[in-house]
This record gives C-alpha cells, sequence and structure tokens, in this order.
C-alpha cells in the first residue's frame, strides 16, 4: 500500500479517537455537572431547613429566658414587699412571723433574684433578646455560679452583682448577638454547628475524568455536612421542644404567683405606706406571705435545673471550672447534651407540690 494512503489512514483513525475522547470528555463534564447539581440541591434543601430549625429554636430561648429574667424581677418586687410588711407586722409581736423554709431554699431563692437582676440591669432594648436567649441555657447554672472573686453572687451588689453575673455566662459573645448557635459552639460543637461547604468544594477541573473524579468528591464532602446538619436540627429541635416545656411549666405556677400572692400583696403594701394599720389582715396576708414564699421555691427549682447536663464527681457534686463556674458535659461532636431526664422530673415533681399546695 503506498505511503501517502497509510498516512492518510491513520490520519482518519487518529482523527476518530480524538473525536471518541471529546465525546467522552464531554459526557464526563456532563456527568460531572449533573453530580454537582444534585448534591447542591441537597445542600441547600437540608440547609435551609436547618436554618429555620435554628431560628425557631433562638426563638423559644429568647422566650424562656425573657420569661425567667421577668420572675426574677417580680420575685426582688415581691420579697422587698414582704420585708416592709413583716416589720409592720412584727413590730410589738411576741409570735413573730417567720418564713418556714430551709434556710437554703430561700438563699436559693435570693441568689437566683440576684441573678437575673444582675443580667436585666446590663442590657436595654434589643440586647435583651439576645441575652435571654444566654440565660435560658445558663441561667439555671449560674445561680450556683461564684464570682471571680469566690464570693457566691447573691452576697454582692449593685456593679460588682452586674459584672460577676455577666462573667459567668460570657456577657460579651451574648449582648454581641445572642447565642450565635450556627457560627460557634455554644449549644452545637464546632463538628455540627451549622457546617457550611467552602466554594472549592463545588469547584472541579474542565477535564473530563479528573472532573468526574472531583464531582464525586464534592458528593461526598456534601453527603458529610448534609449528614450533620440532619444531626444538628434534630439537636435543635430537642432543644426547642424542652424550652417550651419548661416555659409552659413556668407560666402557669408564674400566673399563679403574680395574681393570687403577689398583687394582693403589692396592695396591702400600698395601703401600709399610706398609713393603714396591716394588722386587721394579718392572718390572711401571713398566709398569702408564706404561700408565695413556696410557690416562689417551686419556680425557683424549676428554672435552676440545667437545661444541659453538667460534670459532676462521683458523690453528685458538680465540677467546677477555675471561676468556680460547673462545666457543661459534652457529647463526641463536643455540643451540649440536653438534661432531658432530670426536667422532665423536676417539672413533674414541682407540679405535684404546686396542685397540693392549691389543694390546702
Amino acid at each position: 500500500m503506498p505511503i501517502p494512503i497509510l498516512i492518510g489512514i491513520g490520519v482518519l483513525l487518529a482523527g476518530g479517537y480524538g473525536v471518541k475522547k471529546g465525546i467522552d470528555g464531554h459526557n464526563s463534564h456532563s456527568e460531572a455537572d449533573e453530580i454537582i447539581g444534585r448534591a447542591k440541591r441537597r445542600y441547600n434543601d437540608q440547609k435551609s431547613s436547618f436554618d429555620d430549625q435554628e431560628k425557631n429554636t433562638q426563638k423559644a430561648l429568647e422566650q424562656l429566658g425573657t420569661l425567667e429574667l421577668d420572675i426574677g424581677a417580680k420575685f426582688d418586687e415581691f420579697q422587698r414587699i414582704v420585708e416592709d410588711l413583716l416589720k409592720k407586722l412584727n413590730q410589738g409581736a411576741k409570735n413573730k412571723l417567720e418564713i418556714n423554709l430551709p434556710k437554703h431554699q430561700l438563699e436559693k431563692i435570693e441568689n437566683y433574684t440576684f441573678t437575673a437582676l444582675g443580667v436585666l440591669g446590663s442590657v436595654a432594648g434589643a440586647g435583651v433578646a439576645g441575652t435571654a436567649a444566654g440565660f435560658a441555657v445558663y441561667g439555671g447554672v449560674m445561680t450556683f455560679a461564684a464570682a471571680s472573686t469566690g464570693t457566691a453572687i447573691s452576697a454582692l451588689s449593685g456593679v460588682a452583682a452586674t459584672n460577676a453575673t455577666l462573667a459567668a455566662i460570657g456577657g460579651g459573645a451574648l449582648s454581641a448577638g445572642g447565642l450565635g448557635m450556627a457560627g460557634g459552639t455554644a449549644i452545637l460543637g464546632a463538628a455540627v454547628a451549622a457546617p457550611v461547604l467552602a466554594i472549592a468544594g463545588w469547584a472541579y477541573a474542565s477535564h473530563g475524568e479528573e472532573a468526574l473524579r472531583n464531582a464525586r468528591k464534592a458528593r461526598d464532602e456534601a453527603d458529610i455536612a448534609i449528614e450533620k446538619l440532619r444531626k444538628a436540627e434534630q439537636s435543635l429541635q430537642r432543644i426547642e421542644e424542652y424550652a417550651g416545656r419548661l416555659h409552659m411549666a413556668l407560666e402557669r405556677i408564674y400566673s399563679d404567683f403574680q395574681y393570687r400572692y403577689l398583687a394582693p400583696l403589692r396592695e396591702a403594701h400600698r395601703m401600709v405606706l399610706n398609713g393603714q394599720d396591716p394588722s386587721e389582715a394579718e392572718s390572711e396576708l401571713k398566709e398569702m406571705i408564706v404561700s408565695g414564699y413556696l410557690l416562689a421555691a417551686i419556680l425557683t427549682n424549676i428554672i435552676t435545673t440545667p437545661l444541659f447536663k453538667v460534670m459532676e464527681d462521683k458523690n453528685g457534686k458538680s465540677i467546677n471550672d477555675k471561676d468556680d463556674m460547673p462545666i457543661m458535659e459534652k457529647d463526641s461532636d463536643g455540643s451540649m447534651i440536653l438534661n432531658a431526664s432530670k426536667i422532665d422530673e423536676v417539672i413533674k415533681n414541682q407540679h405535684q407540690e404546686f396542685n397540693a399546695l392549691n389543694q390546702k
């Protein structure tokens, strides 16, 4: 066969091979596009679902924290009113009225009141919402915390109490805009806190087989991120659920505290300030004061049950850090562990006490 013909056949074969490789490369790139497109859609769907749940959880925590802070403020008013009324009722009395609650329980109420007032005194306006969410998370822990000086928060006053309280909850970060659950590790550990794929993760080379390899790698990365987002979303769902349960439990008892005890005592206090002798209603006032404190104790026991588990030693005492703040338990991902069983138990027991008190 003449050489020119052989060259012509070789050129045709080479051209055909080149066309095939070009078609293969185009097909590989198209397949890579499809893989990336599907991965993006799945990731974006899960991320959108997580974002919605995060907002719902943040709202539930803000509502719970706002209620808890309001309860603390009302406790302060209640205690000031009772102090004035007791002075009047006990003037010249042989059998002086005393609050028949264990000393540690009264201190617990007082401690919680100082803690709440310290937080309320440090924020104003829009800053309250973010701090309220933080208070819902750390409020139960704070009440048992000590200031960095080693002095109990309840023993402090004024600026010192505010500073100690804010130090206990990490007030700087909270007042700067809430918990930042997606961007930090306050509740969800770094391993599950709103993972976001780097833009480079979606990129791939324009060459056939390499494009496919890179697209599959990006798809695998997306699968890992999607699973982390799903796990984080489930955690936030449970946190929202328990924040709602605590809110409902507190609201019912708090309403009773305000309208059956605080409001009548407020009116009695007003009358005393106007010169009326409280001894005429002494028996009724004594009953309201004692019952009011019993309800305050019930509310405090619920509020000061930590939303998340605290590390404890073998004797059941909390393990504290260098600033005397209890250390929170974490799971393998670094996320706080919901204190679900303890919360269930406390809500059940305190409602039993509440119902028993109402039946007297």
